[in-house]
Protein backbone atom coordinates (compact mmCIF):
# COMPACT_ATOMS: atom_id res chain seq x y z
CA UNK A 1 0.00 0.00 0.00
CA UNK A 2 1.39 3.19 -0.65
CA UNK A 3 1.29 6.43 1.23
CA UNK A 4 -1.48 7.75 -0.72
CA UNK A 5 -3.55 5.34 -0.53
CA UNK A 6 -2.44 5.14 3.24
CA UNK A 7 -3.50 8.84 3.49
CA UNK A 8 -6.98 7.86 1.96
CA UNK A 9 -8.27 4.92 4.39
CA UNK A 10 -7.24 7.52 7.36
CA UNK A 11 -9.39 10.58 5.91
CA UNK A 12 -13.15 11.32 6.58
CA UNK A 13 -15.43 11.03 3.72
CA UNK A 14 -15.33 14.73 3.34
CA UNK A 15 -12.03 14.78 2.30
CA UNK A 16 -12.60 12.41 -0.66
CA UNK A 17 -11.41 13.96 -3.95
CA UNK A 18 -9.88 17.66 -2.43
CA UNK A 19 -6.44 16.24 -1.89
CA UNK A 20 -3.25 16.39 -4.44
CA UNK A 21 -0.96 13.59 -4.52
CA UNK A 22 2.04 15.88 -3.06
CA UNK A 23 -0.14 16.10 -0.11
CA UNK A 24 -0.53 12.37 0.83
CA UNK A 25 3.68 12.60 0.82
CA UNK A 26 3.32 15.35 2.78
CA UNK A 27 1.00 14.02 5.28
CA UNK A 28 2.66 10.91 5.89
CA UNK A 29 6.15 12.68 6.78
CA UNK A 30 3.61 15.24 9.12
CA UNK A 31 2.44 11.55 10.64
CA UNK A 32 6.05 10.76 11.24
CA UNK A 33 6.95 13.43 12.92
CA UNK A 34 3.52 13.08 15.29
CA UNK A 35 5.19 9.67 15.72
CA UNK A 36 8.36 10.89 17.00
CA UNK A 37 7.32 13.80 19.05
CA UNK A 38 4.38 11.58 20.66
CA UNK A 39 7.75 9.09 21.45
CA UNK A 40 10.13 11.80 22.78
CA UNK A 41 7.15 12.75 24.98
CA UNK A 42 6.62 9.87 26.76
CA UNK A 43 10.43 8.74 26.37
CA UNK A 44 11.06 12.88 28.25
CA UNK A 45 8.33 11.77 30.90
CA UNK A 46 9.63 7.87 32.04
CA UNK A 47 13.38 9.61 31.98
CA UNK A 48 12.20 12.14 34.54
CA UNK A 49 10.98 9.65 36.98
CA UNK A 50 14.37 8.38 38.49
CA UNK A 51 15.46 12.11 39.00
CA UNK A 52 12.42 12.52 41.16
CA UNK A 53 12.68 9.54 43.21
CA UNK A 54 16.24 8.66 43.28
CA UNK A 55 16.37 6.22 45.77
CA UNK A 56 12.97 5.42 46.39
CA UNK A 57 11.46 2.08 45.71
CA UNK A 58 10.41 1.33 42.27
CA UNK A 59 12.42 4.39 40.92
CA UNK A 60 13.56 1.65 38.17
CA UNK A 61 9.49 2.24 37.10
CA UNK A 62 11.18 5.03 34.52
CA UNK A 63 14.03 4.54 31.67
CA UNK A 64 16.32 4.70 34.72
CA UNK A 65 19.89 4.36 32.93
CA UNK A 66 22.26 3.18 35.91
CA UNK A 67 25.20 5.57 34.91
CA UNK A 68 24.44 8.22 37.46
CA UNK A 69 22.33 11.56 38.04
CA UNK A 70 24.12 13.19 34.87
CA UNK A 71 23.40 10.90 32.77
CA UNK A 72 20.02 10.67 33.17
CA UNK A 73 19.39 14.12 33.49
CA UNK A 74 21.40 14.66 30.38
CA UNK A 75 19.44 12.46 28.69
CA UNK A 76 16.57 13.65 29.67
CA UNK A 77 17.57 17.36 28.64
CA UNK A 78 17.85 15.42 25.07
CA UNK A 79 14.22 13.89 25.13
CA UNK A 80 13.19 16.78 25.90
CA UNK A 81 14.85 19.20 23.40
CA UNK A 82 13.76 16.35 20.65
CA UNK A 83 10.51 16.61 21.56
CA UNK A 84 10.87 20.33 21.15
CA UNK A 85 12.52 20.22 17.76
CA UNK A 86 9.98 17.96 16.15
CA UNK A 87 7.20 19.99 17.61
CA UNK A 88 8.29 23.07 16.17
CA UNK A 89 9.28 20.94 12.33
CA UNK A 90 5.59 19.22 12.77
CA UNK A 91 3.82 22.38 13.60
CA UNK A 92 6.19 24.21 10.56
CA UNK A 93 4.97 21.19 8.40
CA UNK A 94 0.88 21.14 9.25
CA UNK A 95 1.01 25.06 8.53
CA UNK A 96 2.72 24.70 5.07
CA UNK A 97 0.18 21.93 4.51
CA UNK A 98 -2.39 24.07 5.01
CA UNK A 99 -1.80 26.86 3.42
CA UNK A 100 -1.27 24.65 0.16
CA UNK A 101 -4.17 22.71 0.91
CA UNK A 102 -6.19 26.23 0.97
CA UNK A 103 -4.23 27.12 -2.20
CA UNK A 104 -5.03 24.06 -4.57
CA UNK A 105 -8.55 24.26 -3.28
CA UNK A 106 -9.15 27.90 -4.43
CA UNK A 107 -7.23 27.35 -7.63
CA UNK A 108 -9.18 24.17 -8.57
CA UNK A 109 -12.79 25.31 -7.73
CA UNK A 110 -11.57 28.65 -9.49
CA UNK A 111 -10.69 26.43 -12.42
CA UNK A 112 -13.66 24.72 -12.64
CA UNK A 113 -15.86 28.18 -12.33
CA UNK A 114 -13.25 30.27 -14.77
CA UNK A 115 -14.11 27.03 -17.59
CA UNK A 116 -17.76 26.58 -16.82
CA UNK A 117 -20.29 26.43 -19.35
CA UNK A 118 -22.52 29.41 -18.25
CA UNK A 119 -26.01 27.90 -18.48
CA UNK A 120 -24.32 25.94 -15.66
CA UNK A 121 -23.93 28.94 -13.38
CA UNK A 122 -27.27 30.40 -14.42
CA UNK A 123 -28.82 29.85 -11.16
CA UNK A 124 -26.27 30.57 -9.11
CA UNK A 125 -25.75 34.15 -6.92
CA UNK A 126 -22.72 36.43 -7.35
CA UNK A 127 -23.17 36.46 -3.48
CA UNK A 128 -22.66 32.13 -3.38
CA UNK A 129 -19.89 32.18 -5.98
CA UNK A 130 -17.10 34.85 -4.19
CA UNK A 131 -18.32 32.64 -0.46
CA UNK A 132 -17.02 29.39 -2.55
CA UNK A 133 -14.03 31.10 -3.24
CA UNK A 134 -12.80 33.65 0.14
CA UNK A 135 -14.34 32.49 3.70
CA UNK A 136 -15.71 28.59 2.70
CA UNK A 137 -12.28 27.46 1.90
CA UNK A 138 -11.05 29.23 5.06
CA UNK A 139 -13.67 26.72 6.78
CA UNK A 140 -12.31 23.85 5.03
CA UNK A 141 -9.14 24.97 5.53
CA UNK A 142 -10.26 24.75 9.32
CA UNK A 143 -11.64 21.18 9.12
CA UNK A 144 -8.00 19.97 7.19
CA UNK A 145 -5.91 21.82 10.67
CA UNK A 146 -8.87 20.19 12.98
CA UNK A 147 -7.65 16.70 10.82
CA UNK A 148 -4.27 17.11 11.55
CA UNK A 149 -4.90 17.85 15.21
CA UNK A 150 -6.79 14.79 15.50
CA UNK A 151 -4.44 12.65 14.15
CA UNK A 152 -1.45 14.13 16.37
CA UNK A 153 -3.86 13.62 19.64
CA UNK A 154 -4.69 10.28 18.51
CA UNK A 155 -1.11 9.49 17.61
CA UNK A 156 0.04 10.85 21.48
CA UNK A 157 -2.80 9.33 23.25
CA UNK A 158 -1.80 5.97 21.62
CA UNK A 159 1.97 5.79 22.68
CA UNK A 160 1.32 7.32 25.84
CA UNK A 161 -1.27 5.11 26.54
CA UNK A 162 0.96 2.37 26.04
CA UNK A 163 3.89 3.48 27.85
CA UNK A 164 1.59 3.91 30.84
CA UNK A 165 0.23 -0.26 30.28
CA UNK A 166 3.56 -0.94 30.07
CA UNK A 167 5.04 0.27 33.51
CA UNK A 168 0.87 -0.63 34.96
CA UNK A 169 -0.28 -2.74 32.74
CA UNK A 170 -3.77 -3.49 34.72
CA UNK A 171 -4.15 0.19 32.85
CA UNK A 172 -5.86 -1.95 30.30
CA UNK A 173 -8.83 -2.71 31.94
CA UNK A 174 -9.75 1.20 31.78
CA UNK A 175 -9.13 0.86 27.95
CA UNK A 176 -13.01 0.04 27.34
CA UNK A 177 -14.31 2.47 29.71
CA UNK A 178 -11.73 5.19 27.93
CA UNK A 179 -12.59 4.20 24.26
CA UNK A 180 -16.55 4.69 25.59
CA UNK A 181 -16.11 7.93 27.00
CA UNK A 182 -13.98 9.09 24.00
CA UNK A 183 -17.12 7.92 21.34
CA UNK A 184 -19.91 9.89 24.01
CA UNK A 185 -17.73 12.89 24.01
CA UNK A 186 -17.09 12.86 20.23
CA UNK A 187 -20.63 12.24 19.08
CA UNK A 188 -22.49 14.19 21.72
CA UNK A 189 -24.44 17.06 19.94
CA UNK A 190 -22.89 16.18 16.74
CA UNK A 191 -25.60 16.82 14.99
CA UNK A 192 -26.77 19.94 16.69
CA UNK A 193 -23.50 21.42 16.09
CA UNK A 194 -23.78 20.19 11.98
CA UNK A 195 -27.05 21.86 11.85
CA UNK A 196 -25.78 25.43 13.18
CA UNK A 197 -22.60 25.12 11.09
CA UNK A 198 -25.32 24.69 7.84
CA UNK A 199 -27.13 27.73 9.28
CA UNK A 200 -23.89 29.63 9.82
CA UNK A 201 -22.76 29.22 6.44
CA UNK A 202 -26.10 30.13 4.81
CA UNK A 203 -26.44 33.57 7.25
CA UNK A 204 -22.68 34.40 5.39
CA UNK A 205 -23.44 33.63 1.90
CA UNK A 206 -26.87 36.16 2.77
CA UNK A 207 -24.55 39.03 4.26
CA UNK A 208 -22.07 38.43 1.14
CA UNK A 209 -25.73 38.99 -1.13
CA UNK A 210 -26.50 42.47 1.01
CA UNK A 211 -23.21 43.57 0.95
CA UNK A 212 -21.79 42.98 -2.65
CA UNK A 213 -21.19 46.12 -5.05
CA UNK A 214 -22.26 48.09 -2.16
CA UNK A 215 -21.11 51.27 -3.97
CA UNK A 216 -23.89 51.17 -6.79
CA UNK A 217 -26.29 49.54 -4.87
CA UNK A 218 -26.04 52.74 -2.67
CA UNK A 219 -27.64 55.27 -4.93
CA UNK A 220 -30.56 52.98 -5.81
CA UNK A 221 -31.40 52.38 -2.31
CA UNK A 222 -31.42 56.00 -1.24
CA UNK A 223 -33.32 56.81 -4.18
CA UNK A 224 -36.25 55.10 -3.24
CA UNK A 225 -35.44 56.07 0.79
CA UNK A 226 -35.07 52.72 1.79
CA UNK A 227 -32.35 53.03 4.00
CA UNK A 228 -33.51 51.74 7.10
CA UNK A 229 -35.17 48.89 5.12
CA UNK A 230 -31.77 47.80 4.09
CA UNK A 231 -30.40 48.50 7.76
CA UNK A 232 -32.68 46.46 9.32
CA UNK A 233 -32.19 43.47 7.07
CA UNK A 234 -28.67 43.76 7.70
CA UNK A 235 -28.70 44.15 11.60
CA UNK A 236 -31.35 40.62 11.36
CA UNK A 237 -28.51 38.90 9.55
CA UNK A 238 -25.85 39.84 11.74
CA UNK A 239 -27.72 39.09 15.18
CA UNK A 240 -28.42 35.37 13.36
CA UNK A 241 -24.67 34.76 12.96
CA UNK A 242 -23.89 36.49 16.51
CA UNK A 243 -26.18 33.69 17.78
CA UNK A 244 -24.38 31.14 15.63
CA UNK A 245 -21.63 32.05 16.89
CA UNK A 246 -22.42 31.94 20.85
CA UNK A 247 -24.21 28.85 19.85
CA UNK A 248 -21.31 27.30 18.22
CA UNK A 249 -18.89 28.33 21.17
CA UNK A 250 -21.21 27.40 23.69
CA UNK A 251 -20.96 24.09 22.28
CA UNK A 252 -17.35 23.82 22.32
CA UNK A 253 -17.14 25.36 25.55
CA UNK A 254 -19.18 22.64 27.40
CA UNK A 255 -17.73 19.80 25.75
CA UNK A 256 -14.37 21.02 27.03
CA UNK A 257 -16.01 21.29 30.51
CA UNK A 258 -17.52 17.83 30.43
CA UNK A 259 -13.71 16.62 28.84
CA UNK A 260 -11.72 17.82 31.64
CA UNK A 261 -13.98 16.67 34.13
CA UNK A 262 -14.01 13.01 32.94
CA UNK A 263 -10.63 13.07 31.89
CA UNK A 264 -10.13 14.24 35.82
CA UNK A 265 -11.94 11.43 36.85
CA UNK A 266 -10.81 8.78 34.61
CA UNK A 267 -6.97 9.67 35.48
CA UNK A 268 -7.87 9.41 39.76
CA UNK A 269 -10.15 5.92 38.69
CA UNK A 270 -7.39 4.26 36.99
CA UNK A 271 -4.49 5.57 39.95
CA UNK A 272 -6.72 4.40 42.42
CA UNK A 273 -7.05 0.83 40.27
CA UNK A 274 -3.55 0.69 39.64
CA UNK A 275 -2.88 1.68 43.65
CA UNK A 276 -5.23 -1.05 44.73
CA UNK A 277 -4.83 -3.83 42.52
CA UNK A 278 -1.43 -4.28 42.75
CA UNK A 279 -0.11 -1.09 45.38
CA UNK A 280 2.01 0.41 42.49
CA UNK A 281 5.10 1.80 44.25
CA UNK A 282 4.99 5.90 44.45
CA UNK A 283 7.35 6.13 41.47
CA UNK A 284 5.27 4.15 39.07
CA UNK A 285 2.42 6.32 39.87
CA UNK A 286 4.64 9.28 38.99
CA UNK A 287 4.96 8.16 35.95
CA UNK A 288 1.79 7.44 35.08
CA UNK A 289 0.71 10.39 36.21
CA UNK A 290 3.65 12.21 34.05
CA UNK A 291 2.11 10.41 30.36
CA UNK A 292 -1.32 10.30 31.46
CA UNK A 293 -1.09 14.17 32.01
CA UNK A 294 0.53 14.88 28.67
CA UNK A 295 -2.91 13.91 27.17
CA UNK A 296 -4.84 16.84 29.20
CA UNK A 297 -4.46 19.37 26.58
CA UNK A 298 -5.17 16.83 23.40
CA UNK A 299 -8.01 16.01 25.39
CA UNK A 300 -9.41 19.51 25.28
CA UNK A 301 -8.41 20.45 22.02
CA UNK A 302 -10.05 16.85 20.82
CA UNK A 303 -12.99 18.59 21.15
CA UNK A 304 -11.75 21.94 19.14
CA UNK A 305 -10.55 19.53 16.19
CA UNK A 306 -14.02 17.60 15.67
CA UNK A 307 -15.93 20.76 16.21
CA UNK A 308 -13.76 22.37 13.28
CA UNK A 309 -14.57 18.75 10.96
CA UNK A 310 -18.16 19.32 11.25
CA UNK A 311 -18.35 22.83 10.54
CA UNK A 312 -16.65 22.17 7.68
CA UNK A 313 -18.78 19.44 6.40
CA UNK A 314 -21.48 22.13 4.98
CA UNK A 315 -18.55 23.93 3.10
CA UNK A 316 -16.88 20.77 1.38
CA UNK A 317 -20.59 20.23 0.19
CA UNK A 318 -20.72 23.90 -1.33
CA UNK A 319 -16.99 23.44 -2.76
CA UNK A 320 -17.28 20.15 -3.96
CA UNK A 321 -20.90 21.07 -6.29
CA UNK A 322 -18.68 24.07 -8.50
CA UNK A 323 -15.73 21.72 -8.31
CA UNK A 324 -17.56 19.45 -10.05
CA UNK A 325 -18.81 21.36 -12.67
CA UNK A 326 -17.86 19.99 -15.84
CA UNK A 327 -15.44 22.50 -17.90
CA UNK A 328 -16.60 23.56 -21.39
CA UNK A 329 -14.36 22.45 -24.02
CA UNK A 330 -12.51 25.18 -25.52
CA UNK A 331 -12.12 24.96 -29.05
CA UNK A 332 -8.74 25.77 -30.66
CA UNK A 333 -8.53 29.54 -32.46
CA UNK A 334 -9.07 29.30 -35.90
CA UNK A 335 -7.66 32.14 -38.65
CA UNK A 336 -10.24 34.01 -40.22
CA UNK A 337 -10.18 34.07 -43.73
CA UNK A 338 -9.26 38.14 -44.62
CA UNK A 339 -11.90 40.09 -45.95
CA UNK A 340 -14.52 37.13 -45.66
CA UNK A 341 -17.97 38.03 -43.83
CA UNK A 342 -19.82 35.76 -41.72
CA UNK A 343 -23.52 34.88 -42.35
CA UNK A 344 -25.06 33.80 -39.52
CA UNK A 345 -28.11 31.68 -41.26
CA UNK A 346 -30.49 31.18 -38.59
CA UNK A 347 -29.73 30.80 -34.60
CA UNK A 348 -32.28 30.25 -31.76
CA UNK A 349 -30.41 30.92 -28.58
CA UNK A 350 -31.87 28.03 -25.98
CA UNK A 351 -31.62 30.21 -22.94
CA UNK A 352 -33.91 33.43 -24.16
CA UNK A 353 -37.80 32.49 -22.57
CA UNK A 354 -39.32 33.24 -25.94
CA UNK A 355 -37.84 31.07 -28.02
CA UNK A 356 -35.93 33.77 -30.37
CA UNK A 357 -35.02 33.10 -33.47
CA UNK A 358 -32.69 34.75 -35.50
CA UNK A 359 -31.97 34.56 -39.31
CA UNK A 360 -29.86 35.85 -42.26
CA UNK A 361 -27.86 38.32 -40.30
CA UNK A 362 -24.42 39.20 -41.80
CA UNK A 363 -21.28 40.35 -40.02
CA UNK A 364 -18.62 41.26 -41.81
CA UNK A 365 -14.99 42.87 -40.81
CA UNK A 366 -15.05 47.07 -40.40
CA UNK A 367 -19.09 47.06 -40.22
CA UNK A 368 -21.34 47.85 -37.08
CA UNK A 369 -24.15 45.61 -36.33
CA UNK A 370 -26.69 46.76 -34.52
CA UNK A 371 -29.31 44.68 -32.26
CA UNK A 372 -32.05 46.60 -31.05
CA UNK A 373 -35.34 45.75 -29.06
CA UNK A 374 -37.31 45.48 -26.05
CA UNK A 375 -36.07 44.59 -22.64
CA UNK A 376 -36.06 40.68 -22.32
CA UNK A 377 -36.63 40.05 -25.75
CA UNK A 378 -33.33 37.81 -25.96
CA UNK A 379 -30.62 40.27 -27.01
CA UNK A 380 -27.93 39.51 -24.58
CA UNK A 381 -28.70 36.02 -25.35
CA UNK A 382 -27.99 36.18 -28.86
CA UNK A 383 -24.95 38.03 -28.10
CA UNK A 384 -23.83 35.07 -25.70
CA UNK A 385 -24.50 32.82 -28.89
CA UNK A 386 -22.13 34.77 -31.17
CA UNK A 387 -19.97 35.08 -28.71
CA UNK A 388 -19.46 31.10 -28.51
CA UNK A 389 -20.49 30.84 -24.57
CA UNK A 390 -23.68 29.79 -24.77
CA UNK A 391 -25.22 26.48 -26.62
CA UNK A 392 -27.92 27.37 -28.98
CA UNK A 393 -30.87 25.23 -29.82
CA UNK A 394 -30.49 25.60 -33.20
CA UNK A 395 -27.23 26.99 -35.27
CA UNK A 396 -26.04 27.14 -38.68
CA UNK A 397 -23.42 30.09 -40.56
CA UNK A 398 -21.58 30.35 -43.94
CA UNK A 399 -17.84 32.13 -43.76
CA UNK A 400 -16.47 32.53 -47.27
CA UNK A 401 -19.26 29.52 -48.61
CA UNK A 402 -18.37 27.44 -46.12
CA UNK A 403 -21.18 25.37 -43.73
CA UNK A 404 -20.37 26.03 -40.06
CA UNK A 405 -21.77 24.41 -37.30
CA UNK A 406 -21.65 26.01 -33.89
CA UNK A 407 -18.23 24.16 -32.96
CA UNK A 408 -16.84 25.50 -35.76
CA UNK A 409 -17.82 28.47 -35.52
CA UNK A 410 -16.33 28.98 -31.90
CA UNK A 411 -13.00 28.79 -33.19
CA UNK A 412 -13.55 31.76 -35.07
CA UNK A 413 -15.11 33.19 -32.03
CA UNK A 414 -12.19 32.29 -29.92
CA UNK A 415 -10.58 35.78 -31.24
CA UNK A 416 -13.66 38.10 -29.45
CA UNK A 417 -13.70 40.63 -27.20
CA UNK A 418 -16.87 41.15 -25.27
CA UNK A 419 -18.07 44.18 -23.17
CA UNK A 420 -20.85 44.12 -20.85
CA UNK A 421 -22.46 47.09 -19.07
CA UNK A 422 -22.30 44.79 -15.66
CA UNK A 423 -18.25 44.40 -15.92
CA UNK A 424 -16.18 47.10 -13.95
CA UNK A 425 -12.35 46.60 -14.25
CA UNK A 426 -11.20 44.30 -11.06
CA UNK A 427 -7.38 45.38 -11.55
CA UNK A 428 -5.77 47.49 -9.08
CA UNK A 429 -4.27 49.52 -11.53
CA UNK A 430 -5.18 51.36 -15.01
CA UNK A 431 -1.51 50.21 -16.44
CA UNK A 432 -2.70 45.95 -15.01
CA UNK A 433 -5.80 46.38 -16.61
CA UNK A 434 -4.63 47.69 -19.91
CA UNK A 435 -1.64 44.88 -19.76
CA UNK A 436 -4.46 42.34 -18.77
CA UNK A 437 -5.68 42.59 -22.47
CA UNK A 438 -2.33 42.61 -24.36
CA UNK A 439 0.71 42.01 -21.72
CA UNK A 440 3.03 43.19 -24.56
CA UNK A 441 1.52 46.99 -25.01
CA UNK A 442 4.33 49.96 -23.68
CA UNK A 443 3.45 52.98 -22.19
CA UNK A 444 3.64 54.42 -25.66
CA UNK A 445 0.78 52.14 -26.78
CA UNK A 446 -1.14 52.40 -23.91
CA UNK A 447 -1.27 56.35 -23.66
CA UNK A 448 -2.14 55.70 -27.32
CA UNK A 449 -5.09 53.65 -27.17
CA UNK A 450 -6.12 55.78 -24.10
CA UNK A 451 -6.15 58.95 -26.64
CA UNK A 452 -8.19 56.91 -28.37
CA UNK A 453 -11.02 56.55 -26.21
CA UNK A 454 -10.74 60.01 -24.53
CA UNK A 455 -8.86 59.26 -21.71
CA UNK A 456 -5.52 59.92 -21.83
CA UNK A 457 -5.50 63.99 -20.96
CA UNK A 458 -7.66 62.50 -17.60
CA UNK A 459 -4.84 60.27 -16.91
CA UNK A 460 -1.98 62.55 -17.89
CA UNK A 461 -2.97 65.17 -15.43
CA UNK A 462 -3.22 63.12 -12.59
CA UNK A 463 -0.29 62.18 -10.27
CA UNK A 464 -0.42 59.22 -10.78
CA UNK A 465 -0.72 58.41 -14.50
CA UNK A 466 -1.24 55.02 -15.56
CA UNK A 467 -0.81 53.67 -11.85
CA UNK A 468 -3.89 55.57 -11.05
CA UNK A 469 -5.42 52.82 -8.39
CA UNK A 470 -9.06 51.56 -9.83
CA UNK A 471 -9.90 49.33 -6.27
CA UNK A 472 -9.69 51.92 -3.40
CA UNK A 473 -11.22 55.66 -2.75
CA UNK A 474 -8.23 56.96 -4.48
CA UNK A 475 -9.73 55.82 -7.65
CA UNK A 476 -11.55 59.06 -9.11
CA UNK A 477 -12.93 57.53 -12.61
CA UNK A 478 -16.41 57.75 -13.06
CA UNK A 479 -19.00 55.19 -14.68
CA UNK A 480 -18.29 56.37 -18.23
CA UNK A 481 -14.53 56.37 -17.91
CA UNK A 482 -14.48 53.06 -16.84
CA UNK A 483 -16.27 52.07 -19.89
CA UNK A 484 -14.13 53.89 -21.93
CA UNK A 485 -11.10 51.72 -20.21
CA UNK A 486 -12.64 48.63 -21.10
CA UNK A 487 -13.31 49.57 -24.90
CA UNK A 488 -9.40 50.94 -24.77
CA UNK A 489 -8.41 47.08 -24.16
CA UNK A 490 -10.53 46.07 -27.35
CA UNK A 491 -8.50 48.39 -28.72
CA UNK A 492 -5.50 46.05 -27.71
CA UNK A 493 -6.70 42.92 -28.58
CA UNK A 494 -7.84 44.23 -31.73
CA UNK A 495 -10.37 41.32 -31.96
CA UNK A 496 -12.12 39.20 -35.06
CA UNK A 497 -15.57 39.93 -33.16
CA UNK A 498 -16.17 42.71 -31.01
CA UNK A 499 -19.40 42.16 -28.60
CA UNK A 500 -20.34 45.20 -26.94
CA UNK A 501 -23.68 44.85 -24.63
CA UNK A 502 -24.95 48.02 -23.15
CA UNK A 503 -21.28 48.83 -22.91
CA UNK A 504 -21.32 52.33 -23.51
CA UNK A 505 -24.34 53.14 -21.70
CA UNK A 506 -22.59 55.00 -18.91
CA UNK A 507 -21.92 57.64 -22.42
CA UNK A 508 -24.47 60.62 -23.05
CA UNK A 509 -25.59 60.14 -26.77
CA UNK A 510 -23.33 61.90 -28.11
CA UNK A 511 -19.94 60.23 -26.65
CA UNK A 512 -21.53 56.86 -27.34
CA UNK A 513 -21.54 57.88 -31.52
CA UNK A 514 -18.14 59.12 -31.17
CA UNK A 515 -16.50 56.61 -29.36
CA UNK A 516 -18.28 53.70 -31.30
CA UNK A 517 -17.35 55.71 -34.49
CA UNK A 518 -14.14 55.37 -34.18
CA UNK A 519 -14.12 51.64 -32.78
CA UNK A 520 -15.09 51.61 -36.30
CA UNK A 521 -12.56 53.53 -37.91
CA UNK A 522 -9.80 52.02 -35.65
CA UNK A 523 -10.81 48.06 -36.36
CA UNK A 524 -10.90 47.64 -39.26
CA UNK A 525 -10.69 44.09 -39.10
CA UNK A 526 -13.37 43.56 -36.51
CA UNK A 527 -16.92 42.89 -36.97
CA UNK A 528 -18.58 44.88 -34.30
CA UNK A 529 -21.83 44.12 -32.83
CA UNK A 530 -23.82 46.49 -30.59
CA UNK A 531 -26.37 46.37 -28.25
CA UNK A 532 -27.81 49.20 -27.42
CA UNK A 533 -31.48 50.74 -27.08
CA UNK A 534 -30.87 54.42 -28.24
CA UNK A 535 -32.01 55.05 -31.60
CA UNK A 536 -29.08 57.78 -32.65
CA UNK A 537 -27.23 54.53 -32.67
CA UNK A 538 -29.00 53.19 -36.03
CA UNK A 539 -27.56 55.88 -37.78
CA UNK A 540 -24.12 54.80 -37.15
CA UNK A 541 -25.21 50.83 -38.22
CA UNK A 542 -24.44 49.31 -41.62
CA UNK A 543 -27.47 46.88 -40.58
CA UNK A 544 -30.00 46.96 -37.61
CA UNK A 545 -31.51 43.73 -36.49
CA UNK A 546 -34.63 43.95 -34.44
CA UNK A 547 -36.43 41.31 -32.32
CA UNK A 548 -39.04 41.48 -30.21
CA UNK A 549 -41.28 38.69 -28.03
CA UNK A 550 -43.93 40.03 -30.05
CA UNK A 551 -42.52 40.98 -33.30
CA UNK A 552 -41.17 39.21 -36.50
CA UNK A 553 -37.59 39.76 -36.89
CA UNK A 554 -36.64 42.70 -39.12
CA UNK A 555 -33.39 43.30 -40.37
CA UNK A 556 -33.05 46.92 -41.48
CA UNK A 557 -30.05 48.26 -43.50
CA UNK A 558 -28.61 51.29 -42.68
CA UNK A 559 -29.90 53.42 -45.22
CA UNK A 560 -33.32 52.66 -43.53
CA UNK A 561 -32.27 52.83 -40.19
CA UNK A 562 -32.52 56.31 -40.37
CA UNK A 563 -35.37 56.93 -41.89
Amino acid sequence: MNARALIDRLLPDAFAGTLERRHGWQMTIYVVLSVASALAGSLAAVLLVPLVSLGAPGAESGFYLHRGVDVQAAAFVAAAFALAGLRWWSSLLAARLTGDYGADLRRRVHGHLIHAPLASLADATSAEIANVLTYNIEIMMQGFSGLLQLWVAGLTCAISLAFAFWISPLLLLAVPVLALLGVLVSRSRGQEQARVSRKYVADLTRLFWLSEDFPRRLRHIRSFGREGVEQAAYADVSRELARGYEHQQDMLASGRLWLELLAAAGIAGMFMLAHRLEGQAQASLIAVSLLLGRLLPYLVSTRQSFRQLRSAAPAFELWRRYAGLNGDAVPASAAFPEGAALRIERVRSAVALHGMEVRDVVLAPGELTLIAGDSGAGKSSLADVLAGLIEPADFAAKIGGRALNFEAYRRYARHAAFVSQHVRPWQATVRECLRWADPQADEERMHEVLAEVGLDRRLRASEQGLDLALRDRSSQLSGGELQRLLLAQVLLRKPLLAILDESTGALDAAAEIEVLAMLKRRLPQTMLLVISHRAGVRALADRCVVVGPSLPLTIIPAQAGIQ
